[in-house]
C-alpha cells in the first residue's frame, strides 16, 4: 500500500488529489514523520494509495502530487519525467526547438519546476521547497539530457519566501555567458541571463508574435507594455511602416533598443518611456490611428481581491485601443492574471467596444505557447488568454 514511513492521510471525502495535485492544509486528517520538502506518500481516509509528492507544513498548498503510480521519486524518476516533457516538445520535429520551454510545472508532472530552453542555456526556476532540495538532482538530469547546456538557477523572491528557501540566482556549474542570442522565425534576441523578468523574452507569447508579425505589413502598429519589444520586432520584420512601443522600465526600453538595433528596424520605431494607461489616453486624444495594436500588459490582478480593479483596468486600456482601431485593423489583447478567467476577459473586452461604440469581430481566441501545456483537470496550467479582434 505505501513506500517508507512518511505519510499524509486526507480527510473524507476529499477526493480532489486523486485527479488534480495539489493538496491544502484543509484537505489533511494527518501528517506522520515527514521533512519539510520531502517525498511523502498520500493516502485516502481508508488507507488506500493516493499518490506520491513533495511536502511542505509551511504554506497553505502543502503537498503537490508528482505521481498517481506507487513509485519512489528518485533520479530514474526525474530523469524520466524530462524525457517525456522533451518528447512533448519534439513531437513534431526531430528534437525539441532551441527555444521553447522545456518543463511547465504541473503540466508535465513536475509541479514547482519550471524549465526555459534559450539556446544552448537552459534558465531553471524552483518554485517550492521540494524542487529547491532537489536541484542537484534535476541538474545532473538535464546535464544528462543535454550534454552541452549550462543550467542558470533564477528562482522568484516571492515563491522562494512562501516557501521558506533561499531564492537561487546564479550558475548551478560553473560559469556560462552574459547573454547568448537566440532566433525566433527569423527575428533574433539577445537574451540577458539572470538580468530582468523571464530574461527579457516571455516564450509564452512567441507564437503570438509570429502572427502579428503576420499582420502587421505596410500598417502603423503600437505595441502597449511593450517590454523588450518583442511584438514590434515582429512586426517590423513582417513589413510594418512603423511601430510604437509604449514601456516605463528603463532596463526593458535598453532592451528594446537593442533588440530593434539587432533586427535592423530601429529607424522605424519609436519607444516611450511612459506609463501606458497615460500614453494610451494622449493618443486617443489626438486622433492617433494604428492598423495592428498589441496589449500585453502585467498581470492585474495577483490574487481574488485584485480582479474588480483589474476588470476596470483592462476595460480602460482596450477602451482607448479599440478607439484608436482603423477600420479593418487587428487588436490583440491579453490578460495573464490567473484570476481574470477567460469569460470575464471576454466581458471586459465586450464592455470596452460597447463603450467605444465600434462593431468589433472575433477573429481567433489566443493563449499561450503549444510548450506551454494546458491540462484539462488542472486549470491553473492556463493562466494567458487573448483575444484577436478585427474592426468592422
Amino acid at each position: 500500500m505505501t513506500r517508507g514511513r512518511s505519510t499524509l492521510r486526507l480527510k473524507r471525502g476529499h477526493d480532489t488529489p486523486r485527479s488534480h495535485p495539489w493538496i491544502f492544509k484543509g484537505d489533511v486528517a494527518e501528517v506522520s514523520d515527514v521533512e519539510p520538502g520531502s517525498e511523502v506518500t498520500v493516502i485516502d481516509s481508508a488507507g488506500r494509495f493516493v499518490g506520491r509528492g513533495l511536502y511542505n507544513p509551511r504554506p497553505g498548498l502543502c503537498c503537490r502530487i508528482l505521481t498517481w503510480t506507487d513509485e519512489p521519486l528518485d533520479a530514474a524518476f526525474f530523469r524520466r519525467q524530462l524525457e517525456r516533457a522533451l518528447a512533448l516538445r519534439a513531437r513534431r520535429q526531430a528534437q525539441p526547438p532551441a527555444l521553447c520551454r522545456l518543463v511547465w510545472s504541473e503540466a508535465d508532472g513536475l509541479p514547482g519546476l519550471v524549465v526555459d530552453r534559450y539556446g544552448f542555456v537552459l534558465v531553471m526556476q524552483c518554485l517550492t521547497l521540494g524542487m529547491a532540495r532537489l536541484r542537484p538532482t534535476i541538474v545532473e538530469a538535464l546535464g544528462g539530457l543535454f550534454g552541452d547546456a549550462q543550467v542558470f538557477d533564477m528562482d522568484e523572491e516571492a515563491a522562494a519566501r512562501l516557501e521558506g528557501f533561499s531564492a537561487a540566482r546564479g550558475w548551478a556549474r560553473g560559469s556560462g555567458p552574459r547573454s547568448v542570442r537566440v532566433n525566433e522565425g527569423g527575428v533574433g534576441f539577445d537574451v540577458t541571463i539572470g538580468v530582468g523578468h523571464k530574461t527579457g523574452l516571455y516564450l509564452d507569447q512567441r507564437e503570438n508574435r509570429l502572427r502579428v508579425g503576420a499582420l502587421a505589413r505596410d500598417r502603423d502598429v503600437l505595441d502597449a507594455f511593450s517590454y523588450t519589444g518583442g511584438f514590434a520586432c515582429h512586426a517590423l520584420h513582417g513589413g510594418a511602416r512603423r511601430a510604437v512601443c509604449i514601456e516605463s522600465s528603463p532596463d526593458a526600453i535598453a532592451g528594446a533598443r537593442q533588440n530593434l538595433a539587432l533586427n535592423g528596424v530601429a529607424a522605424r520605431a519609436e519607444i516611450v518611456a511612459t506609463n501606458a494607461f497615460d500614453e494610451l489616453r494622449r493618443l486617443e486624444r489626438t486622433g492617433a490611428r494604428f492598423g495592428v495594436i498589441v496589449l500585453d500588459p502585467p498581470p492585474f490582478a495577483r490574487n481574488r481581491s485584485a480582479v474588480d480593479a483589474a476588470a476596470r483596468g483592462y476595460k480602460e486600456i482596450n477602451l482607448r485601443a479599440l478607439r484608436m482601431l482603423e477600420p479593418g485593423g487587428s487588436l490583440l489583447t491579453f490578460s495573464c492574471s490567473h484570476h481574470v478567467s477567460e469569460a470575464l476577459f471576454e466581458d471586459i473586452c465586450r464592455g470596452a467596444a460597447a463603450d467605444a461604440a465600434v462593431r468589433i469581430r472575433v477573429a481567433d481566441r489566443l493563449t499561450q505557447a503549444s510548450d506551454h501545456p494546458v491540462l484539462l483537470n488542472v486549470p491553473e496550467t492556463r493562466y494567458l488568454k487573448g483575444l484577436l479582434l478585427e474592426a468592422l
